[in-house]
């Protein structure tokens, strides 16, 4: 055992990841409420990993706006499960769904050798209505959760992109270069077949769904400059240096290094550890940064030394702060695109970049490579999670 593991009956490692497309909001999957995208994928998941439905210990799922009821446990039922399977919805808003994974994998650091399905799932297309009664009792609708006191600001995303962009001079040009790159690499990584073997198929009443229709081919520097700015007058943020919000899940086979050896796995990430950091509210998209930059430093470990990073792409102007701050050149994160590209399902958004690292790392095959999952958070937080690429049986192992 190498000292920076937990012992082996303790020691968290995702086994398996897929996710659904990702598709624009009120598009091709507004038909499908939120436990109706992600039953499908705990489906594949446990037929992948030949994980007996009755051998789950939890399911624990990430959603930013939807209904409530626990739709973690909505959606295991809806997948076959059995009644013996609990659910668990957890709400950190972007960082739901990597939080749902840094809490699965603590709970296996616990101990017990249990299985979870982890992750998260947004259906911006069918999320509910929101309202407050007025002091007359009458409903007052609202198109977003406060996430502050009003006396932090509480600004919208976009004006804390902005935010963001002017504190830290981060230019309209490299936002959308980093814009374009984006979508370069996700439809590069489409032709090549990198995403096939996550995507789980929806079905939908207008026909199967297994592609995400975000990436623009028409897409160029010329296009991008002729954007106007989209929540600032004279700002650097645009819609096309944006995310767009979408519907999706995605979710892991996440257990301990013991039993995971006992399924059979080959390979998989394991968790060596996990950050949520709070920042001023105001410029809440630098978040990720303090989160990377203190696990990093709990575990002794340069930038440098981290071989894939995925960052949850909502803006281009947080996205390149955060990695200045970390010293992570962009060039080196996102490497099949990301957010900006491919849409940001809210609670789907964090688990979609553990699902893109282990893809990568398995394409890659380079055996102790380490990965850094990224996201900034509403209301001024951010989750970092470090991961380590291992084979498990045949070949090299892990000690």
């Amino acid at each position: 055992m190498t000292a920076d593991l937990l012992p082996a009956d303790r020691q968290p490692v995702i086994i398996a990841a897929r996710r659904t497309a990702i598709r624009r909001a009120n598009g091709a999957l507004k038909e499908l409420r939120a436990h109706q995208l992600l039953a499908p994928v705990l489906v594949n998941l446990l037929a992948d990993t030949q994980v007996p439905a009755e051998a789950v210990t939890d399911v624990v799922i990430g959603n930013a706006v939807g209904g409530g009821g626990n739709v973690a446990r909505l959606a295991l039922l809806e997948a076959g499960l059995p009644v013996s399977v609990p659910g668990l919805t957890v709400d950190r808003q972007c960082g739901s769904g990597l939080d749902a994974i840094v809490l699965a994998a603590r709970l296996v650091a616990a101990g017990g050798t249990p299985v979870y399905l982890a992750g998260g799932v947004e259906s911006i297309s069918t999320a509910p209505l929101r309202a407050y009664r007025d002091n007359d009792g009458e409903p007052a609708f609202f198109a977003r959760a406060q996430f502050v006191p009003r006396s932090f600001g509480d600004p919208d995303m976009g004006v804390a992109a902005e935010n963001v962009a002017a504190r830290l001079e981060v230019s309209r040009e490299r936002q959308d270069a980093s814009a374009l790159r984006s979508h370069q690499r996700a439809l590069a990584a489409a032709r090549a077949g990198c995403f096939a073997a996550e995507i789980t198929t929806l079905e939908t009443p207008a026909g199967p769904i297994s592609a995400d229709d975000g990436p623009r081919a028409g897409l160029t520097a010329a296009v991008l400059k002729r954007f106007p700015p989209a929540f600032v007058p004279g700002g650097t943020v645009t819609a096309g240096n944006s995310c767009f919000d979408a519907d999706a899940a995605s979710a892991v086979v996440i257990t301990s290094l013991q039993r995971a050896r006992e399924l059979g796995a080959k390979d998989g990430l394991l968790v060596l550890g996990s950050d949520t950091a709070g920042v001023d509210p105001d410029v809440l998209g630098i978040g990720a940064a303090i989160a990377g930059q203190r696990l990093l430093l709990a575990r002794g470990l340069s930038a440098d030394s981290v071989d894939l990073v995925e960052f949850n792409e909502a803006f281009a102007s947080q996205t390149l702060a955060c990695l200045d701050q970390l010293g992570i050149d962009p060039e080196r994160a996102n490497l099949d695109g990301g957010a900006l590209a491919l849409g940001h399902a809210y609670g789907a958004s964090g688990a979609v970049l553990v699902t893109r690292l282990l893809a990568q790392a398995r394409r890659a095959g380079n055996h102790g490579s380490l990965a850094l999952a990224l996201i900034s958070i509403a209301g001024g937080m951010g989750t970092a999670a470090l991961l380590r690429y291992e084979l498990l049986a045949g070949g090299q192992q892990v000690p």
